[in-house]
């Protein structure tokens, strides 16, 4: 590091190592892999959950969605809970929640109680969608803050891997996920488990972090908020803290009428931020995450092999998300997601074209598409390459924009807002699906990649790059 240091003005801190700052924006990205792992677990669970509970489709679709629930609602009330408490004490609580919850759900004794903690557990995974950005990119310095504020999207992507492989790993264990596996508890019942270890993980790294210095300042604690820009951030800790008070009022006093607007009611930073959101999950990318076990089981693969090709999906997803980590900083943030836009919406007018066009037959009462080998090798790679585009783009540049696109005296109540509207419309993409699935997944893909053109000419109008553009010039 000697020569970052040679080159520090008079009066400046010499540029910390880069590996403090990524160690603590990891950290905070630990809240990101419980989040992956706890909305990627009902993949495995879910076919075991409706054998055992003899749920409908649609009451089994709104207690895999319930979750969803319960993150836009931790997600809307996070921001002013981290304005008063702190950004590290909301990650504690989420921990703790993240903890109990997953015990419980594997304890359930009906659909309702498991319902029910499915919801409370999405209230630790919406707190934890809005902390991490907000806190990583409050760390940062502007340079790298791109490719530290894509950890929370790789941190997402390796949590569904895990919990996909974990899903695998039991089901295996017990010869299906409705099998008894230990203590007289069923596999599914494991893999909701399985999640309390790394929330311990979590509670402990949330503990050893430091607090966020924008928080810091907004109490008037200074001292402390110098000693964490000295140790992380580098330059000159006293102008940063004169520039960081100067954007931002005592957040003791914020609320979120701090977003009003004239105009529609909010300011339009904040419905671009909800927009940006809104199409994050509206092309349908949770559909792959939450149901790709039961889509791959339709179309004729045994239960092994939909498991194995899901865990393959996510393998993707964190290797795209790998790339993105790279490119973010050095392409920027909007011909990241043109570029993404445009790939989805070619591969999921594929996946439409595909299962709308395939013959169907009568399967345990229910209509499901027949593809033929060339066909289903086709579906399946289109939908990797779905995955790809997500995950180069969408799936971490949105997470970073939230993190960096509004100014300090808005941050925490805007990504709360922005988080609570992504997680309605997961809310809704998840409960609707098996519904436009009965109807044909030739009609779902083909919405979603509606969704996929808008969101193209929404980017290409409305977002404006962000790339290494100091975090109190953003208003």
């Amino acid at each position: 590091m000697a020569s970052e240091q040679r080159g520090s003005a008079p009066g400046t801190v010499p540029t910390p190592p880069i590996t403090r700052v990524v160690l603590i924006a990891a950290a905070a990205a630990m809240g990101g892999f419980l989040f992956g792992f706890d909305t990627a677990v009902i993949n495995g669970a879910v076919g075991a959950v409706g054998e055992w509970s003899g749920a409908g489709s649609v009451l089994l679709g709104f207690s895999v969605a319930s979750a969803l629930i319960g993150c836009a609602v931790g997600a809307w009330f996070a921001g002013g809970v981290a304005a008063k408490l702190g950004r590290i004490r909301v990650m504690q609580i989420a921990a703790i929640l993240f903890f109990v919850t997953s015990l419980a759900c594997g304890l359930a004794w009906d659909i309702w109680s498991l319902t029910f903690f499915r919801f409370a557990g999405g209230l630790a995974v919406g707190a934890a969608s809005v902390i991490a950005p907000a806190y990583i990119a409050e760390v940062s310095p502007a340079p790298v803050r791109g490719r530290l504020g894509s950890l929370q999207q790789l941190a997402i992507v390796l949590g569904i891997f895990v919990s996909l492989l974990s899903n695998y790993a039991l089901a295996q264990a017990a010869g299906g996920a409705a099998n008894e596996l230990w203590f007289g508890l069923d596999a599914w019942r494991w893999m909701f488990i399985a999640e309390c270890v790394p929330a311990v993980i979590y509670g402990l790294l949330a503990s050893m972090i430091p607090e966020s210095p924008r928080f810091l300042v907004g109490k008037g604690r200074d001292d402390e908020a110098e000693r964490v820009l000295e140790h992380y951030v580098g330059g000159t800790p006293t102008e940063k803290i004169t520039e960081i008070r100067s954007t931002l009022s005592d957040e003791r006093t914020q609320s979120i009428a701090v977003l009003r607007g004239v105009r529609f009611g909010l300011i339009p930073i904040v419905w671009v931020g909800i927009l940006l959101s809104l199409f994050q999950q509206l092309v349908g990318i949770n559909v792959i995450f939450y149901y790709s076990t039961m889509l791959w089981e339709a179309v004729g693969f045994d239960e092994s092999d939909a498991l194995l090709t899901s865990v393959i999906t996510s393998i993707v997803n964190i290797t795209t998300t790998i790339v993105a980590i790279l490119l973010v900083d050095k392409v920027g943030r909007k011909p990241l997601l043109l570029i993404g836009s445009a790939g989805m919406l070619v591969t999921l007018g594929t996946m439409a074209g595909i299962f709308g066009t395939a013959p169907t037959e009568m399967v345990g009462g229910e209509v499901q598409p027949v593809l033929s080998d060339t066909a289903g090798i086709v579906a399946v790679l289109a939908a990797n390459l779905y995955v790809v585009f997500f995950g180069v783009s969408w799936g971490p540049v949105v997470w970073v924009l939230l993190g960096e696109m509004f100014s300090n005296r808005v941050r925490a109540y805007a990504i709360s807002v922005a988080a609570a509207a992504q997680w309605i419309a997961n809310f809704t993409v998840s409960l609707t699906f098996p519904a436009l699935a009965d109807a044909g997944l030739g009609l779902a893909y083909g919405l979603y990649a509606t969704m996929a053109a808008v969101s193209l000419f929404f980017v290409w109008k409305f977002v404006r790059e962000t790339k290494g553009r100091e975090l109190e010039s953003m208003e």
